[in-house]
């Protein structure tokens, strides 16, 4: 016994004969250093979005400690393998340099892969607000599309010039480190204290990569959630574990199994037997009257003076809310553009962790271009950029869009960047093609706009100059003047005063959250304008994005009923609004949000009304089971009828 202790005794002089584990105890420090770094960037690049970074206290650094282990855990599995290798060599004597170098090259390029993924994390959290994850690479059959948006966008070029910038003196700094340690092997000593210390080495990875000593369960995301705000929960994941972690989920997931098939059915089947019949006192619009969505890029309600006094962005569209059948608490379906094109169109929810759009069997819906198709209309579609893009033209095109006119169809000298042209360009050309239309018959036209999102380009020849400083704030204001020049050119057009303009935006924005899915980012303006027609009016309850068709439909030709996932907000009401975030679903009612993290079941009641942080979910749990089961059963059914392909009108 006597003769063991100086083994332990002098374990930490033993080990300074171990180059090839001394290396690898660098490298970690390495890397746990810069994932530090980046994780103290995002936090100062979101800094100015957050008003409580003073009530912070010691959650800041219970963050940063969460940071630490999850950076371990991405850190026990970059060096496993090497780890590994290394000790094999270890106790085989192995003196060869092309083991060492091969570890040392690993190693490198794994961190590498890791520090991009913390570049890119930063602007994507920035504008999601959620870490990155697997949804990321929804745009990956259109890459050179994303990387000219990257390319145009200098906040991009910047995190992709820090990642080019830390990653070179990285490597700088792990060649020294192989040529101190690795490329020079020596050969070890005393046999019994080079396996001690390998099994610590190997030992302290497999608990690392594990995160936690719980026997019942490794690290996961819900570990990082400690506390009430938002934004410390997040900070301390790590977009690689987060990234991983979703991609095994999705792949696990691809089946939806939210709730019982015969309880959605049911739940769906009761919205629609809700329908009221005709009421001559509702909004009866006039036989071939036109109608125009405008799904605005990134309007969230909050940039909506209408909506949100403080904000000073859009006096035009404050004008004409005044004016409208203002619907105050609209929410939409998903965080993505595809989202809204596709539930505005179509009335069909966003299903949590997939593309609507991106279908090799595209499926064929009963939305709004076939509904007015049917009815003698002209259908039309219009973009600013490459229609190919999420799919939309040849989505749209198999249901019933007569003419998707987009980026080719533009004179080159307009397009502008990769989102092809400016806002006030593109209603130009809406104007201009609507005028030259068949007048025997109507025409439905939904106009995307994009100006509102990154790369940002702010016309400087319009004879307009927007008054926020802020780049985002001016392209807000520039977004509100496009709609402006293009209903003033509407005026001066025949169809002008029998057509019903519809407003409401893609998804909204991020800005400042106090719970981890942020409603900022589902809560739009929804205002349904047609002044010789529709009386001014504020309206209280809830509505979707899936709730533009019916309501339209119900406007037009109220004889035909509702089989959609949307309502007639003329004649139904809702009970609760529901939506996704990738993987998180979200639902609402008047005073209650009911929020469910898809990855690890966590589900939450808060009252958001009162912007109150508490968690309800134990206090009521009877509102937190009706919320959930109607919002799993909508998206459940809806999943289910795509899946079967039974989608067509009935």
């Amino acid at each position: 016994m006597a003769t063991q202790i100086p083994i332990f005794f002098n374990m930490s002089e033993e080990m300074k004969n171990y180059p090839r584990f001394r290396y690898m105890m660098a490298v970690y420090a390495t890397g746990i250093l810069l994932f530090t770094l980046f994780r103290l960037i995002n936090t100062g690049v979101y800094l100015h979005q957050l008003d409580e970074p003073a009530h912070w206290g010691m959650n800041f650094f219970k963050a940063m400690w969460m940071g630490f282990r999850f950076d371990t855990v991405v850190s026990g599995y970059i060096l496993s393998l090497p780890l590994l290798c290394l000790f094999t060599a270890s106790l085989c004597r192995i003196r060869r340099r092309g083991i060492y170098l091969s570890a040392h090259i690993l190693v490198t390029t794994l961190y590498c892969v890791a520090f991009f993924a913390c570049a890119a994390d930063i602007p994507y959290f920035n504008y999601f607000f959620t870490r990155l994850n697997v949804a990321a690479l929804a745009w990956m059959d259109s890459l050179s599309f994303v990387v000219k948006m990257i390319v145009e966008e200098p906040r991009f070029l910047f995190f992709l010039f820090l990642f080019l910038l830390l990653a070179t003196g990285y490597i700088i700094f792990m060649c020294r480190l192989y040529r101190k340690y690795l490329k020079f092997p020596s050969t070890e000593g005393k046999l019994l204290p080079q396996i001690l210390v390998g099994c610590c080495c190997i030992a302290a990875c497999l608990l690392g990569m594990r995160g936690r000593i719980s026997i019942k369960s490794p690290i996961r995301v819900g570990t990082a959630y400690f506390c009430n705000n938002a934004f410390l929960n997040q900070l301390g994941l790590n977009p690689v574990f987060t990234f991983l972690n979703s991609a095994k989920e999705s792949r696990k997931n691809k089946e939806i199994q939210l709730i019982d098939g015969e309880i959605a059915e049911k739940i769906y089947l009761q919205q629609l037997q809700s329908f009221t019949p005709t009421d001559s006192s509702l909004i009866q619009l006039p036989a071939n009257t036109n109608v125009v969505v405008v799904i605005m890029e990134s309007m969230a309600a909050h940039k909506v003076g209408h909506y949100n006094p403080e904000s000073r962005l859009t006096p035009f569209l404050d004008s004409i809310a005044s004016q409208a059948l203002c619907y105050r608490n609209a929410y939409s379906a998903g965080i993505h553009t595809y989202n809204g094109i596709y539930s505005t169109l179509f009335s069909y929810p966003a299903i949590p962790g997939q593309h609507s759009m991106k279908k090799t069997v595209i499926p064929t819906l009963c939305g709004l271009p076939h509904h007015l198709k049917a009815h003698g209309y002209h259908t039309f579609y219009f973009t600013t950029h490459d229609e190919q893009f999420d799919n939309v033209a040849g989505f749209l095109y198999a249901n019933d869009m007569e003419k998707v006119i987009s980026q080719k169809d533009y004179p080159a000298k307009e397009v502008k960047s990769t989102l092809g042209i400016p806002d006030h360009v593109l209603f130009k050309h809406v104007v201009g093609t609507l005028d030259q239309c068949d007048t025997l018959h109507p025409f439905f036209a939904c106009v995307m706009t994009a100006s509102d999102h990154n790369p940002y380009v702010l016309p400087d020849d319009i004879g307009w100059q927007p008054q926020s400083k802020e780049m985002a704030q001016k392209m807000v204001e520039y977004a509100d003047w496009s709609i402006g020049s293009f209903m003033r050119q509407a005026q001066n057009s025949s169809w002008f005063n029998h057509t019903l303009f519809v407003f409401v935006a893609d998804h909204g924005a991020a800005g400042n959250s106090i719970y981890d899915m942020s409603l900022n980012y589902h809560h739009l303006p929804l205002l349904f304008y047609a002044p010789s027609q529709i009386p001014a009016q504020e309206r209280e309850e809830l509505a979707l994005q899936i709730d533009i068709g019916p309501t339209i439909i119900g406007m037009l030709f109220p004889e035909e009923g509702n089989n959609s996932f949307g309502i007639d907000l003329q004649r139904q009401q809702r009970k609760y609004a529901y939506f996704s975030a990738d993987n998180k679903i979200g639902v609402l009612d008047g005073q209650h949000f009911y929020r469910y993290r898809m990855d690890d079941g966590k589900e939450s009641l808060y009252r958001y009304r009162e912007q109150d942080e508490q968690d309800y979910i134990s206090a009521e749990k009877s509102k937190a089971d009706s919320m959930r089961i109607y919002g799993f059963s909508m998206i459940q059914e809806a999943y289910l009828r795509l899946k079967s392909g039974n989608t067509t009108c009935k």
